[in-house]
């Protein structure tokens, strides 16, 4: 434990939702719920005028629409929030060397090791600033908490909330915890809580006089331990830069169960594909391929398969996750697909079958076109085989399942993919007479009349208003055919006007500041 607050923590508030609201002029102010929009969809982010609502996190979307029928709902745009979040963690990086992310919008950041900060007075000083940077630099709000450990700082921002900064000085952490729900500290979940309540502990205090022993006799040794300490205000736990990933994994969450076995494989090698995307964005490969199965009557499976060395090739993962689905049972239907890679290493080691499968191919291909044969078709199935081993031609849905239009047919469940999923204009891949179909909340860019975002779609229609974050009003509306050839999808807008890079770095004035402990004049 420090004898200076100098452990920070940052948590952005309603950050899904307060960047649309950023990016939308006519949300500000009005209830904006983020999540999957179709009949399985979960609550990701609530504003918080939707809070007042009764709206929270992971709640059930049909349950927030009855809640709060006027609120706006929107799809996640998990470019934009990223972009976003780069901003802010570079913000952190300036005053410490040491920023440990819990998420997107959260952090923790040691400002002693960083020398921003030695005593109280600075300790506030370095958290006023970030917040001040965080508005000039994203349009946004954080709360800071700053104390002497991790625990007491995440606690203090949750008091913070929203847009505020609380420091407890270190050797109040008891007086502060004792009154509060042992819910408030680390570890203690819905089953811990209760197993508690049962026992008669439903306050840190009651933790606190019952003795290590009893916390022991009742959660085991490493949680009663653990727990005793928290409850008595210490956390030695120090903020940690860098925290290996353990694994790499997408899945989706489906509207409609999916019966068909054929489509059923089409998902899973459409998800090892984006699996493999995320690894190489990461720069990681991995030695273990796992697929999630959640059935029609919510149960679960697992199935993994370990191969030989790491790999980072989507051939190599498309074709273990595929062994691993005909070992389930899929009859009943399936409502949710997951795949993923763990056992991850910074370097692959060449599959050799895979490789040897794509020189086979690629030499195919070759002698096929030099003789004005198609490739494989003198085998029968072996040109398809050819053609996965190539990348070339696995059938891939333009939209996955979940995404759909906006107006409750949105993209469903909190595995929703990076964005909403749009079925391509002519001379994207679109077959010909299938319906374009946009999600609410999306990008989109008109030939005449610029940028804009999706507000519903349905019946061969699209309505778009078009505004920018910077603009002063609310924008126009317009509706057009959902097969516009002048409405295009687009990439995420700035939140803050000027910034020519995306995403942008500080104004020259803030970051000649540096992560000193002295404010600016």
């Amino acid at each position: 434990m420090r004898s200076a607050p100098t452990i920070l923590h940052l948590d952005m508030d309603a950050f899904f939702a307060a960047a649309e609201q950023a990016a939308k002029p006519s949300l500000r102010g009005k209830p904006v719920v983020v999540g999957g929009l179709g009949p399985r969809g979960v609550v990701a982010t609530a504003s918080y005028e939707a809070r007042r609502f009764g709206v929270h996190s992971a709640m059930p979307m049909a349950q927030a629409r009855r809640l709060a029928p006027n609120a706006a709902y929107l799809v996640p745009r998990f470019s934009l929030y990223r972009a976003v979040s780069e901003q802010v963690m570079e913000l952190l990086r300036r005053l410490s060397p040491l920023v440990e992310p819990l998420s997107l919008d959260e952090a923790f950041v040691d400002l002693e090791a960083g020398g921003s900060a030695r005593d109280a007075a600075t300790a506030r000083e370095a958290g006023e600033r970030l917040r001040a940077d965080i508005r000039a630099v994203t349009g946004l709000t954080g709360s800071v908490g700053l104390a002497g450990s991790k625990m007491i700082a995440k606690i203090a921002s949750e008091e913070a909330k929203p847009d505020g900064l609380v420091l407890i000085e270190p050797g109040t952490e008891r007086e502060l915890l004792g009154p509060k729900s042992v819910r408030i500290l680390p570890g203690v979940g819905p089953a811990t809580g209760e197993h508690l309540r049962r026992a008669g502990m439903t306050t840190v205090a009651d933790l606190a006089g019952a003795g290590e022993d009893e916390l022991v006799r009742l959660l085991g040794k490493a949680h009663g331990e653990s727990l005793y300490r928290m409850a008595r205000g210490y956390d030695d736990r120090p903020v940690v830069a860098e925290r290996d990933a353990k694994s790499v994994s997408v899945e989706d969450t489906f509207d409609v169960d999916l019966h068909d076995r054929l489509r059923v494989r089409i998902e899973v090698e459409r998800l090892a594909e984006r699996c493999v995307q995320r690894l190489r964005g990461a720069g990681r490969s991995g030695r273990t391929v796992v697929l999630k199965v959640r059935r029609y009557d919510f149960s679960t499976l697992t199935r993994s398969e370990t191969l030989r060395g790491p790999t980072d090739d989507p051939v190599v993962v498309r074709e273990a996750a595929a062994r691993l689905l005909e070992a389930v049972d899929t009859t009943g239907g399936v409502r949710l697909l997951g795949v993923g890679v763990t056992g991850l290493a910074d370097y692959t080691q060449e599959d050799l079958f895979a490789q040897a499968a794509a020189e086979r191919a690629a030499a195919e291909a070759e002698a096929a076109e030099a003789s004005g044969a198609e490739p494989g078709g003198a085998h029968g199935g072996d040109g398809a085989e050819v053609e996965r081993s190539r990348g070339g031609a696995a059938v891939v849905p333009a939209v996955p399942a979940g995404a759909g239009a906006a107006g409750g047919t949105g993209a469903g469940g909190a595995g929703a993919p990076d964005g909403p999923a749009v079925a391509a204009a002519a001379g994207r891949g679109e077959p010909e007479g299938e319906e374009r179909r946009w999600a609410a909340g999306q990008d989109v860019r008109h030939a005449e009349y610029g940028a804009g975002w999706v507000q519903g779609s349905g019946l061969g229609r699209v309505t778009v208003r078009f505004e920018e974050p910077w603009s002063a009003a609310p924008g126009r509306v317009r509706t057009f055919r959902a097969d516009d050839p002048e409405l295009e999808p687009s990439d995420p807008l700035p939140l803050v006007a000027g910034q020519s890079s995306w995403p942008a770095s500080l104004p020259k004035s803030r970051s000649e500041d540096g992560g000193g402990g002295s404010a600016r004049p």
